[in-house]
């Protein structure tokens, strides 16, 4: 009933599904919980052990919410953990990668006009970058740089800005802005795991025997909790970008994602201020538009977009080409898509390709005989029906020409 092109996207739809269920889940509790610690308030009759507290209102009630800088002297009877968020953000995420870009490696991860690697060698960079990520940055942390915390973070940066000029000599335009986030949410995410979870077992444990925590496991939970709070914002856009060529096809793209978690400094810091009663500097959004303009204007450089031969085709993508229904099917999309999915599009108010896609060589139609039998075969999702008219017979002359290159 179903085949495996068709199983794919909608496995690929459920797991983004899921992720972005999770995700929303983990920025709430966490913009949520930084606001509250900016805004607690000390008071004279703040039981021993307390810092401050905050009176709140919500859903028709008032809720009274103390904060214990280290523990409180006993172990509470129930106490509610904030971790699942994180983890199943990061293993939804991870598997929505596998799916998209591991096996579907050389259509959205490899670019031959960037670097010509081998599937396996493309998703051991990937795999690898990551794991690299957050040992470099837990050792860092960890190391006397980690006692500064504005050190710390311009070192960061620098690691980030070197991440983000290394993945885009590595794979393509969208998935080097994609890996940039991945890789800074994994950082995020191990933090959670490995870090502040650990730490407040730690206290846990030592309540329930009965000894005095030790502050420092907080101290470093709140440093780890405070860089989450900062990487959020830029996470977000790198995981968007995939949706817009401007972002991911710009030969200064990895420029583009730098520029990108200075803005989610600029927004973070306004918001934390005024959470934290100490003003609203107004000024941080100046600052954030300027930045955007510098993006939006280095988004104008040239498209990355190469003119592939057929012969570099790996052999998996050159089985399309071989099928005698090819012939057919590359004139349909020659007629009915490249008008649009062109590198110099002539359709009125196009200015680039519809999500960086050109389909004007056999090459290029070849990479995306996927995509094309599920938006144009299997759907009536391309070419917009209002724009340009694909008879159903040419629809299935697509689907031939997939079945017939994929032996399904």
């Amino acid at each position: 009933m179903f085949d495996l092109a068709v199983i794919g996207s909608w496995a690929e739809f459920a797991l983004r599904w899921l992720h972005v269920i999770t995700a929303i889940a983990w920025i709430g509790s966490s913009f949520y919980f930084i606001a509250l610690d900016l805004g607690l308030r000390k008071a004279p009759h703040l039981p021993k052990g307390a810092t401050g507290e905050e009176w709140q209102v919500h859903g028709g009630g008032f809720y009274h919410i103390q904060k214990y800088m280290v523990a409180p002297p006993q172990m509470p009877e129930h106490l509610t953990w904030f971790k699942w968020e994180s983890y199943w953000t990061w293993m939804s995420g991870f598997a929505l990668l596998a799916v998209m870009y591991y096996l579907g490696a050389e259509f959205y991860l490899i670019d031959p006009e960037v670097m010509d690697l081998a599937v396996w060698q493309a998703i051991a960079i990937s795999a690898g970058s990551l794991v690299f990520g957050w040992l470099a940055y837990d050792a860092i942390c960890k190391s006397r740089l980690g006692e500064d915390n504005t050190r710390l973070m311009l070192l960061l940066y620098v690691i980030l800005v070197v991440m983000a000029w290394g993945y885009a000599q590595v794979f393509s335009g969208r998935a080097a802005l994609l890996h940039l986030g991945a890789f800074t949410a994994t950082i995020m995410s191990a933090n959670v795991f490995l870090v502040i979870i650990p730490n407040q077992k730690i206290v846990v444990a030592d309540l329930v025997a009965g000894r005095a925590p030790d502050a420092r496991y907080g101290k470093i939970a709140k440093q780890r909790s405070t860089h989450n709070n900062y990487l959020t914002l830029p996470v977000i856009f790198l995981m968007l970008s995939n949706h817009y060529p401007l972002a991911f096809a710009s030969e200064w793209n990895w420029v583009i994602a730098s520029l990108v978690f200075l803005m989610g400094v600029t927004i973070r810091h306004y918001f934390n201020s005024m959470h934290a009663r100490t003003g609203q500097p107004t000024w941080t959004w100046a600052v954030t538009v300027v930045i955007f303009i510098v993006i939006m204007w280095l988004s104008t450089a040239p498209m990355r977009a190469g003119d592939e031969d057929v012969a570099s085709l790996p052999p998996s993508m050159a089985r399309y080409t071989e099928v005698a229904e090819f012939d057919a099917a590359y004139s349909i999309v020659l007629g009915r898509c490249s008008m649009c999915h062109a590198a110099e599009p002539v359709w009125p108010g196009l200015h680039w390709a519809p999500k960086g896609v050109v389909l004007e060589t056999e090459a290029q139609v070849a990479r995306a005989g996927r995509a094309i039998y599920l938006q144009s075969g299997m759907s009536h999702a391309m070419p917009p029906r209002k724009a340009v008219a694909m008879p159903e017979e040419e629809r299935a002359q697509l689907r031939a020409w997939y079945r017939a290159a994929t032996g399904s």
